[in-house]
């Protein structure tokens, strides 16, 4: 049979391997704030240079004094800053005066409200489009080698997050004898210590993330007290602090409940295996009632201490939860209100459905035996998680999608899309996992899984675990397996020889229990349906995670409404066409400039130039627009001369969007003349 090492490495290369593929193949800076319209619009021309440009987002932004800034045709910078709120979504800068006529570039780098770096950049002219040396710097802000990190920090923070969590609740609702399995307490553990590690790296990586995007910004202490104050990172703070109570909680219920749990199971009559004296004498009848008294005693304990747990968990969970709510995709959009505290219980049931998993599947493999009662409880628990989950996840699916051409048509529909499919998977693979169930709970007394937790009761699995993996436990006393030799003089404790002895029978206890394990086909298949739930649950959380930085379909759609709408569409076009019309005179470049691009009334430039890139001043120009696919045109325009190699034309009038074609006459000589064409799409 398969040994557990290699399978448990299995699951962690997928998620590594998860992790690369899906986190750092996400866009580099997923803007969930738009911009949905400008003052000047985009790719207009105004007469006389404005006092100030304003932008207007889909939601409220956080910005710095520098977050919007104007360059001129030459690339020096025109606002006079800073950057000021005109109104709950539009924010604007000043114009230094006296600005020259030309192309300006707007360029603007905010964070959203939902946590997110927003950047972008557009163009408006004054006086008459021209040519810029601006050259707009990258945006790396939530992008690059930073962007990867910060990434990734998400990542485990919500797998330490479902680990944590779901060992725990794990553990309270279906097993509690599992608070005493070594291996159960170093998911629930190892989750903290995940959780609280990419807390403190993502506060310590925000600053550069959401700024310069270099390396060499991570944990910049002025960085940092710039984040302090904001949204996220005070959500960040708050999670470090919950994560002390979590700390408290973790201890109780690996400290005092596993004894409590442990000393029930120990009574006599405290475990239904064990039953009082069956001798009537006053004497048993006696001792089996003072042992039921106190088995009671223990089991009151128990109760007591289980309903303190779990009232103090659920609030530490769902507070830590909060924090996820308070500052991402639900603290935004419609319906906040309600939008939050769904949140807050779609995490806990995603933490208690897979963390339970791969509490689940960890015993399965390295505990010695689980009780079959205890795979039950979980199995109901996790159909309830899903049902919770399939409610809570419509709400927010339309909340985020808002129609059927944002789940096709987006990147966060099809993510969405494909994280159903993942759903799917797990629960077909849930499907087998409940028929292997139900043969462990039919299995018949005497079996192999009893015949394990037997093995392990008398093995001593509390024990501490050998150098190999696997747990050290004491010698079975009625064992009739070989050890070597007889004790002699050299077997007295703390020779050499005694030591050796003790690891020839820890072996072979180990052994026995493994064997009595790996006998129980009910047991092997539950772990490996179960181990196949689990490497999906993997990828299925690695998908979410790209799913909380992907902007929102209904966000991506009403920027996109926003920018199709009113005189600027498309962007003012700049379209170069090469000609030649056969004489030694014929060659050239004309470039055809349409502001703002869009449908309406247009502005027409129209430049010539020779070969070597100086004005070309031919004695005509002409130029038609036909939309071939509506039968329009083609719309002539005859633009006049306002300059050395330069013609220009206004209101040219493009009634409807679509593929254009733009035809230009060149006419060199009285003989010579050429017609060069090219498609754009307007609006």
């Amino acid at each position: 049979m398969q040994t557990v090492a290699p399978r448990l490495r299995t699951v962690l290369l997928l998620f590594l391997f998860v992790v690369g593929t899906l986190v750092t193949g996400a866009a580099p800076a997923s803007a969930h704030a738009a911009l949905t319209g400008s003052d000047p619009e985009r790719g207009s021309v105004v007469d006389t240079a404005p006092e100030q440009v304003s932008v207007t987002f889909s939601e409220n932004v956080a910005l710095a004094d520098d977050s919007l800034r104007v360059l001129d045709p030459r690339g020096d910078r025109a606002d006079t800053g800073p950057t000021s709120e005109v109104g709950a979504t539009s924010y604007s800068v000043k114009l230094k005066p006296g600005l020259p006529n030309g192309t300006f570039t707007v360029t603007y780098q905010v964070v959203s409200a939902d946590s997110h770096p927003v950047a972008g950049a557009f163009t408006f002219s004054v006086g008459a489009p021209s040519k810029t040396s601006v050259a707009v710097p990258d945006q790396t802000a939530g992008g690059g080698v930073v962007g990867t990190l910060y990434d990734i920090g998400r990542y485990v923070s919500y797998a330490g997050y479902v680990l944590m969590v779901g060992g725990a609740v794990f553990v309270l609702a279906c097993w509690p004898r599992g608070s005493g399995v070594r291996s159960v307490q170093r998911v629930v553990v190892g989750g903290w210590l995940a959780l609280v590690a990419a807390t403190l790296w993502l506060l310590g990586t925000r600053g550069a993330y959401l700024t310069s995007g270099s390396p060499g910004d991570l944990f910049d202490l002025k960085l940092l007290g710039e984040v302090l104050p904001t949204k996220t990172g005070a959500a960040l703070v708050s999670r470090l602090l919950l994560l002390a109570a979590a700390a408290l909680f973790i201890a109780v219920l690996f400290g005092v409940y596993a004894r409590t749990v442990a000393n029930r199971d120990a009574a006599p009559g405290g475990d239904e295996r064990m039953e009082g004296p069956a001798d009537g004498d006053g004497a048993g009848n006696g001792d089996g009632n003072g042992a039921g008294d106190g088995a009671r005693d223990v089991g009151v304990a128990e109760r007591d201490l289980t309903f303190g747990l779990g009232v103090g968990g659920v609030v530490v969970a769902a507070g830590i939860a909060a924090t996820w709510a308070l500052s991402e995709h639900a603290s935004t959009g419609i319906q906040t209100g309600l939008a939050m505290p769904l949140d807050v219980v779609h995490l806990l049931a995603v933490a208690a459905w897979l963390g339970g998993l791969v509490t689940l599947v960890t015993a399965l493999y390295r505990a010695p035996s689980i009780d079959a009662a205890a795979v039950r409880r979980f199995s109901a628990l996790a159909f309830g998680s899903v049902v919770v989950l399939a409610v809570t996840g419509l709400y927010q699916s339309w909340r985020q999608v808002g129609s059927w051409s944002g789940l096709t048509g987006t990147d966060y529909g099809r993510l969405l899309l494909l994280k159903v499919g993942l759903v799917a998977v797990v629960l077909a693979a849930a499907w087998f996992s409940r028929r292997w169930t139900a043969r462990l709970s039919n299995h018949p007394a005497g079996t192999a899984t009893e015949n394990a937790q037997d093995a392990e009761d008398t093995a001593g699995t509390d024990a501490p675990a050998a150098d190999d993996g696997t747990v050290r436990t004491a010698p079975d006393p009625t064992s009739t397996e070989p050890t070597g030799t007889e004790p002699t003089s050299i077997d007295a404790p703390g020779t050499e020889r005694a030591a050796q002895l003790a690891r020839q029978r820890t072996a072979v206890a180990t052994a026995r229990v493994k064997r009595a394990r790996d006998a129980d086909p009910a047991r092997s298949g539950l772990r490996r349906s179960v181990l196949a739930e689990t490497s999906v649950a993997v990828v299925l959380l690695a998908v979410t995670t790209v799913l909380t930085t992907t902007e929102p379909a209904r966000t991506q759609e009403s920027a996109e409404r926003a920018s199709t709408s009113g005189a600027a569409r498309s962007g003012p076009l700049s379209v170069e066409l090469p000609f030649d019309t056969g004489s030694a005179e014929g060659k050239g470049l004309v470039t055809v400039d349409l502001a703002p691009g869009s449908i309406g009334s247009n502005g027409l430039h129209v430049y010539v130039e020779r070969p070597n890139g100086s004005g070309y001043d031919v004695p005509e120009i002409k130029v038609a627009f036909t939309l071939k696919e509506k039968d329009i045109g083609p719309l002539a325009v005859a633009p006049d001369r306002i300059a050395t190699a330069h013609w220009s034309a206004s209101g040219v009038q493009l009634p409807v969007a679509g593929e254009w074609e733009i035809a230009v006459t060149v006419r060199t000589s009285d003989i010579d003349q050429v017609t060069v064409k090219k498609n754009v799409k307007i609006g």
